[in-house]
């Protein structure tokens, strides 16, 4: 083998390694990089349960029930499918019925997802746009043009 094929061997077989350590890497964050599910994806995607992930959309009106202590159950929606969310902390000042919440934690085998965090939206005009992109897949986006995002909302609140 000359010089010449000797190199290009080895630039090959390097591209090769770093194409699948590349690969492997993305397929093990793959479900990670997702910012969060609407209820509908969870359904369809039939998600195992116990796995980690965030669930997103709307409180549904009437759903949140106070239970002993800090305990509390609601509903979130993106009108297509609900998912029963339950709770036990201390809730952010903006959440309330009707508006946008994202919830960390881990789907139950009962179909309720048990949340150890929860975000509430920032307030009524503001709202995440994977959460209005949700919306918009599922055909039931109310809002009227574009959404305020975070990186342009609040600009000039703070010096």
């Amino acid at each position: 083998m000359t010089r010449k094929q000797r190199r290009a061997t080895l630039i090959g077989a390097s591209l090769a390694i770093l194409a699948v350590a590349v690969g492997l890497v993305l397929f093990a964050l793959e479900d990670s990089i997702v910012f969060f599910y609407s209820p509908s994806e969870v359904s369809e995607r039939g998600l195992e349960t116990g796995t980690r992930m965030r669930l997103g959309g709307l409180v549904v009106e009437g759903s949140i029930v106070r239970g002993q202590g800090t305990e509390i159950r609601f509903d979130v929606t993106d009108f297509a499918a609900t998912i029963p969310v339950t709770y036990v902390g201390i809730l952010p000042d903006l959440f309330r019925e009707g508006q946008g919440v994202v919830a960390e934690g881990v789907l139950l085998p009962e179909g309720v997802f048990s949340a150890d965090t929860v975000l509430a939206k920032h307030d009524e005009n503001y709202m995440p746009s994977e959460v209005a992109d949700a919306l918009k897949r599922t055909g039931n986006w109310q809002g009227d043009g574009e959404v305020p995002h975070s990186e342009t909302y609040g600009q000039g609140a703070y010096p």
